[in-house]
């Protein structure tokens, strides 16, 4: 295969990595907080996406350091991208007090 794609699937493999990854960690803080035991949640949902995390970059790098970096970029990219549309929905729900500021001028929390 060429090198090129094998490098590109390497980065994609990251992205969905990490929207597994991160995807998750937000539906069990949504479970977590409703939760009689959040502890199990956390504690489980941590196992199960380090686990899924660890062996998709095992995979996916091959042995390669080059597919581990682009993999590992993706994984990157995704987070950055949960983290936006996460903060964008919450902000939907519950919008900030900006004290007459606009919201670009507001700190990020």
């Amino acid at each position: 295969m060429n090198e090129t794609l094998t490098l590109a699937l390497a980065a994609g493999a990251g992205v969905i990595l990490g929207a597994v990854f991160f995807g998750g960690l937000w539906w069990t803080v949504q479970k977590g907080v409703a939760s009689k035991q959040p502890a199990l949640w956390f504690l489980g949902s941590l196992l199960l996406r380090m686990s899924i995390a660890l062996a998709g970059f095992y995979f996916v790098s091959g042995g390669h350091w080059e597919r581990l970096v682009l993999c590992l970029a993706g994984f990157v990219v995704a987070r950055l991208v949960i983290a936006r549309l996460v903060v964008t929905r919450s902000a939907r729900n519950n919008p900030p007090d900006t004290g007459g500021r606009p919201c670009a001028l507001l700190p990020i929390r």
